[in-house]
């Protein structure tokens, strides 16, 4: 990476420091730690004449540290040591790898915001960035409960004023046509059209239009089989042959047998046609009748373009339209008042948060303020600003932090108004009331102390060391006063080997510190005066 060939550091619990002259590679050791973490800055992390350049990260989680969540909704191995490993080529592909698995940088990005926390004068992802402050007010207030409350109560309006919007469209659809939607059920209910009755009347049609053509000769029938037919002509041989039976010597039996058979089925076909030629007996009103009812049933499917067995299904769709039109207006009344309580119950919770978010202000004001006097801000003031905003799922206030450097001067963000080392002093004020409990944060504070020395970079020093009793802690200072209050202390130093440059990061020992904060006092020239100087700072 740059001027980094291979280097491996293991920062350990506590207040670590990173020292050494501008130039050596602090800046770059960070850079490093924000690409793997898949921050956005610089691209070029790839040493002249390499092919790529790599950067691993291993951090250790908590049974509930919040990383765990983020590896679970990506679908990434969840194991006690996070492994993160990032690769940039001298083309500019990135790859990145968690626990040995692909992934994208926003899942990096995501985890690293469970990860690490940076702190400086060009930080705007923490305290800088105002849109941050509303939540960081809320984590201070311990106000999660009451948000939740409004997030909730939000949630509910949203509903109620969707399920309203749905309905009043629905109405207003229905209304759009409501004379064609009466008119339709009227005819329909008038008409009451049964399944299977459009069958049935044309069959019937059909059977009377034919009935005049073969009612003729159905009857001719009729009479060529009865009395006076075959059946009277079958039954006068049959009482003929068996007068002459008894002197035919047997040879009659079996005619007159078949004859007998003969009449049975004759008989049944006799009775058949008579059936029929009374069904074929009509009313020509009822042919009238018949067909008035087939074609009005016809017309009203082709009018609204169903079959004519559906008439009766679409019917009760007709009145179920109608019925919800008559009922509409009710459940739009109903829906008003559902939405009037619920938007009643978020007006409620939004107030309450807003008043906890006003008193846990004046906590917060008065802690910073506070804060600031040891680190010789004692005229400077501080203040969350809380104004009206739209209202939504976090309540109904913007939150800024605000300060002004001098009584009477104008306040105005953070960013703004503070200078080089003010806003430093600000920074870290606010981080040591904001923070509290174990997060499982590694907090970074790039030259938070620039721009001050003697007692303020002591006071500075002591609020980091305090930070750092919750956790891990790295700095990047040049301020002897704060490298003398860590527990971990490495030097970074810049070599020029032959052609080749290259950054080395030595892990201090007693002895070495002493140099290192010595240097820190006096220069490259170190004076028994200097050495002197460092031994108190480390009290050695």
């Amino acid at each position: 990476m740059l001027i980094i060939d291979r280097l491996e550091l293991a920062f350990r619990p506590g207040l670590n420091v990173l020292t050494g002259e501008t130039g050596a590679g602090k800046s770059i050791l960070l850079d490093s730690l924000g690409f793997v973490l898949g921050w956005r800055g610089r691209a070029e992390l790839v040493r002249a004449g390499a092919d790529q350049g790599e950067v691993q990260a291993v951090f250790e989680l908590g049974p509930d540290h919040p990383a765990r969540a983020v590896l679970r909704e990506a679908g990434l191995p969840e194991e006690d040591d996070l492994i993160l490993r990032r690769i940039n080529t001298s083309e500019g592909r990135k790859t990145a790898w968690v626990n040995d698995r692909r992934c994208s940088g926003e899942v990096l990005r995501r985890l690293s915001e469970t990860l690490v926390e940076l702190h400086g004068q060009h930080d705007d992802r923490g305290l800088l960035n105002p849109s941050g402050h509303r939540m960081l007010l809320d984590t201070f207030g311990n106000l999660g409960s009451a948000r939740d409350k409004v997030r909730h109560a939000w949630r509910k309006v949203s509903d109620q004023h969707d399920a309203l919007k749905k309905a009043q469209g629905a109405l207003e659809k229905v209304r759009a046509e409501e004379d064609f939607l009466r008119h339709a059920v009227s005819e329909l209910d008038a008409l009451d059209p049964q399944p299977g009755e459009e069958a049935e009347l044309d069959t019937r049609r059909r059977l009377m239009q034919g009935a005049e053509r073969i009612r003729e000769d159905i009857a001719k029938a009729a009479q060529a089989l009865g009395g006076e037919g075959a059946e009277g002509r079958a039954g006068d041989a049959l009482r003929w042959l068996e007068g002459a039976a008894d002197k035919a010597e047997g040879q009659l039996d079996e005619p007159i047998a078949a004859l007998g058979r003969a009449l049975v089925e004759l008989d049944d076909a006799s009775m058949g046609v008579t059936r029929c030629l009374e069904a074929l007996s009509f009313n020509p009103l009822e042919l009238e009748q018949t067909e008035e009812r087939l074609f009005a049933i016809r017309a009203l499917a082709r009018k609204h373009d169903v079959a004519p067995d559906d008439l009766g299904g679409f019917a009760d769709t007709l009145r179920r339209k109608v019925s919800a039109l008559e009922q509409g207006d009710a459940d739009i009344e109903a829906l008003s008042r559902d939405l009037a309580e619920a938007q009643k119950s978020y007006d409620a919770a939004a107030k309450t948060l807003s008043d906890a978010r006003h008193k846990a202000s004046k906590h917060l004001d008065k802690q910073v303020m506070a804060e600031l006097a040891p680190l010789k801000m004692d005229r400077a003031v501080f203040e969350t600003v809380i104004t009206n905003a739209e209202p939504g799922p976090a309540g109904c206030d913007d939150v800024s932090f605000a300060v002004a450097t001098n009584p009477g001067a104008p306040s105005g963000p953070l960013a703004r108004i503070a200078s080089g080392g003010e806003l430093s002093r600000f920074l870290l004020a606010l981080k040591v009331c904001l923070t509290g409990g174990d997060s499982g944060l590694t907090l970074i504070f790039d030259e938070i102390d620039r721009g001050v020395g003697g007692a303020t970079a002591d006071a500075v020093g002591r609020r980091l060391s305090q930070l750092a009793e919750q956790g891990q802690v790295l700095v990047v200072t040049h301020s002897p006063q704060v490298a003398a209050l860590a527990a971990h202390h490495w030097r970074v130093e810049k070599r020029t080997i032959g052609n080749e440059t290259l950054s080395t990061v030595t892990d201090l020992e007693t002895g070495d510190r002493v140099d290192e904060i010595a240097r820190m006092l006096s220069g490259d020239t170190i004076t028994p005066q200097a050495r002197s100087a460092a031994k108190a700072l480390l009290r050695v």
